[in-house]
Order: C-alpha cells, then sequence, then structure tokens
C-alpha cells in the first residue's frame, strides 16, 4: 500500500484533527455517490476505498504508539499540562492510570503536581516513591533533595493544616490556654482574665 500520509496528503507529524480534516475533504470530493451514473464512478470508488484505508492505517498506528508510550512511561501531555499551570487536568490524567501500570515517572509527575500546589507532604510521598522504584534517575533524586532542604529548612505547607509546620499564633493562644487550665488546676493562675 501507498504511504498512507501522502494518501491523504499530510505530513507525517499532522495532528488528529489535521487528519480527519483532510480525511473528511477527500471523502468529499471522492465519495462514488457523487458519480452516480458516470464513468468515473469506478475510479472514486477505488479512491475512496485508499482514502479508507490510509485514514484507518494512521489511526490504528496512532493507538499502538499511544499505547506503547503509556506502557512505557511516555506522560508528554501531563508534563506539558504541568508545565502550563493546569494541575487540576494533569492530576486527572493521572488518576486515570491504573495502580498496577504507575511507574516511576508517574509517581515523579504526580509530586510535581502536588508539589506545585503546595501539598508539600504529598509531593513528598511521590518523590519517594519515584526515587525508589528508579534511584538512577538524576531528575527524581534532585526532586527529593528539594523536599529534603525544604523539610529541614523552615518546615513545609501541608494540604490538611493550610500553613507550614511551625507553630502558629492559635497554636501559642491554645498552648498558652492549656497550661492556664492545669495552673488553676494546681491553685495557680497563669492567665488573669480567664
Amino acid at each position: 500500500m501507498k504511504n498512507p500520509y501522502a494518501v491523504l496528503g499530510v505530513a507525517k507529524d499532522a495532528t488528529d484533527e489535521q487528519i480527519k480534516g483532510a480525511y473528511r475533504e477527500l471523502a468529499r470530493k471522492y465519495h462514488p455517490d457523487n458519480y452516480e451514473e458516470q464513468p468515473m464512478k469506478d475510479l472514486a470508488q477505488e479512491k475512496m476505498n485508499e482514502i479508507n484505508q490510509a485514514y484507518d492505517q494512521i489511526i490504528e498506528e496512532r493507538k499502538g504508539t499511544r499505547s506503547n508510550q503509556s506502557a512505557n512511561g511516555g506522560y508528554s501531555e501531563i508534563a506539558r499540562l504541568i508545565g502550563e499551570g493546569q494541575y487540576e487536568q494533569a492530576q486527572l490524567l493521572l488518576d486515570g492510570v491504573p495502580i498496577n501500570q504507575r511507574t516511576a515517572h508517574w509517581y515523579f509527575l504526580s509530586g510535581n503536581v502536588q508539589y506545585n500546589r503546595g501539598w508539600y507532604d504529598e509531593a513528598y510521598t511521590n518523590y519517594s516513591t519515584a526515587y525508589r522504584m528508579d534511584p538512577n534517575n538524576i531528575e527524581y533524586r534532585n526532586a527529593l533533595e528539594r523536599m529534603n532542604r525544604r523539610h529541614n529548612g523552615a518546615g513545609y505547607r501541608t494540604r490538611e493544616y493550610g500553613g507550614d509546620t511551625s507553630c502558629s499564633a492559635c497554636d501559642i493562644c491554645q498552648a498558652m490556654i492549656c497550661a492556664d487550665c492545669c495552673c488553676e488546676c494546681m491553685g495557680g493562675d497563669l492567665i488573669s482574665c480567664c
């Protein structure tokens, strides 16, 4: 068979939409119904068959490439979404990967989504998993080291508390009230207004 891309008149790197558009245009042009009772009807039917085969072949090739990419951890679309700051969409695609097919790169990308959202505990867990699964990957190691530096420094924000893990004004007030209650139980009074 001829090169299917040449049959449709598109480049090999054409987008799916460009391929569909070229197919529709050729199908309209060569559809046998356009040549009823004309000597070119048989030629149009041949051309239409060739167009259909070319389109089917391209679609099957691309499906195969996508499933191979998924099986091999090809998460380029998710990485693109993360790069564009579209964390919700990236997370949806990540969540769609079955648990038994999650590679080290899946955990790394998931860590990137969570890190960028400020969910550092979850990011740390995912970076750790990615590094454990592939300890020779420099990118995974660097991400984990970045989290370790952050953790050993000023603490890091968690999704559950929405702030860093150091003491806040609320923590100090709660501790003072607790201390006052203990003092009062023993006959003293730490805070006189309470």
